[in-house]
């Protein structure tokens, strides 16, 4: 036996300098390339290369604060600010110059007047301009204690009551035969793959106005793969422990109410954004809207455990995990908007439910006459996603 060859293989500092010479290798390779000027070739643009995100706007009397990041290849600096075709103050913070992915606050003092629309242009030191406009001003809500409140309430109103009372079903669907209980299982699918589908657009939509550097479609499915791999994980070392039976019906219906309930995060974070922002009619508008689309996903959340006797505790707990999250999404949205937030909400959201959707399939599979109800299975699928396309009319 060559004990000096295993020695080696088990000594880690050898271990990590073997691992560690590649990059010292590329590193070096790529510094060559840049002191020789991209070997030969202009590697400096033509034109300035720059871009540049608003984040977020915040409104107070007196005082306009843009949120900016810089996601151009270099550092850039704001030069001029012009609102309404006029140039003003401003200063920048922390400083006039953003690095590469930095983020700073454009204060502009300007007395803006409530309801009115502004226009605003920034310019970069090399003459770049770049516009964001203010469609209704409106002071931003401070996080105090009033505000709080009333974004919990919309929160409850949104995701809590419309979840709890698709679960008061729960009586009547007992009373139901096996081939509508399958059908309300198929529901159950159609359900989450259709708020599934719903997220992953949402979130792509979002993603479009992150910047280059920050991969906002990449950012969407790492969110949504990584969150599929995470719940797969979970749901597997469950079984492990409890032998390698199908996940019991009380964990099914908890998965849901979980996927149901990053969805809902991302749909409060949409209304409190709009609620933020001064869109008063728009932010009623998404909570009726989404109260009607809610109560079928209480529906989803006990259509496993229908034939089981959970106590009252189960039920309030499953309720609060689909509901409860809605109200922390508005707390967000409407205080601390951010669109790398919502993109990752809303591509976890998506990744959750589309696991879920999987794990109620395996259920469904368990049915002996599953194979020989397919056309029930298939009408129960399309009714859940024809149900959230009929409300989604009510909000988009």
């Amino acid at each position: 036996m060559d004990t000096g060859t295993n020695e080696s293989r088990r000594n880690p500092v050898a271990t990590l300098l073997l691992a560690a010479l590649p990059m010292a290798l590329l590193a070096g390779v790529i510094l060559l390339f840049l002191e020789t000027g991209g070997a030969g070739l202009n590697v400096e643009p033509a034109a300035p290369q720059e871009t540049l995100v608003f984040e977020r706007q915040v409104l107070t009397p007196g005082l306009i604060e843009l949120h900016v990041r810089n996601t151009s290849p270099r550092e850039i600096t704001i030069a001029q600010v012009d609102v309404r075709d006029a140039f003003v103050p401003f200063r920048v913070n922390p400083a006039p110059a953003i690095p590469r992915l930095g983020r700073a606050v454009v204060s502009i003092p300007y007395p803006w007047v409530e309801a009115e629309a502004y226009s605003i242009r920034l310019f970069t030191a090399n003459s770049v301009p770049f516009d964001t406009t203010i469609d209704v001003a409106t002071q931003t809500r401070s996080a105090d204690a009033r505000t709080l409140v009333s974004f919990t309430l919309v929160g409850l109103y949104v995701g809590v009551l419309p979840v709890f009372l698709g679960m008061f079903w729960l009586p009547v669907l007992r009373r139901l035969g096996r081939r509508a209980f399958l059908w309300l299982m198929a529901l159950t699918v159609g359900l989450l793959l259709f708020l599934g589908i719903d997220a992953t657009s949402e979130a792509l939509e979002s993603a479009v106005g992150l910047g280059g550097p920050l991969q906002g479609v990449g950012l969407v499915g790492l969110g949504i793969l990584v969150t599929i791999l995470l719940l797969y994980a979970v749901g597997r070392a469950r079984s492990a422990k409890s032998g390698d039976g199908p996940q019991p019906r009380t964990t099914v219906a908890a998965m849901i109410a979980l996927g149901i309930g990053l969805h809902n995060l991302g749909e409060g974070l949409a209304i409190g954004a709009a609620f933020s922002i001064g869109a008063a009619t728009l932010g009623v508008f998404l909570v009726i809207g989404f109260i009607l689309q809610n109560i079928t996903e209480g529906l989803g959340i006990i259509a496993p455990i229908v034939k089981e006797k959970p106590t009252i505790g189960v039920l309030a707990g499953l309720g609060a995990l689909g509901g409860v999250p809605a109200i922390v999404g508005t707390w967000v949205g409407g205080l601390a908007s951010s669109p790398i937030l919502s993109v990752l909400f809303l591509s976890v959201g998506a990744g959750a439910v589309f696991e879920v959707a999987w794990e109620v399939v395996k259920l469904m599979r368990q049915d002996p006459q599953f194979r020989r109800m397919p056309l029930t299975v298939a009408g129960g699928a399309i009714t859940g996603m024809s149900l959230l396309y009929a409300t989604g009319l009510l909000i988009k």
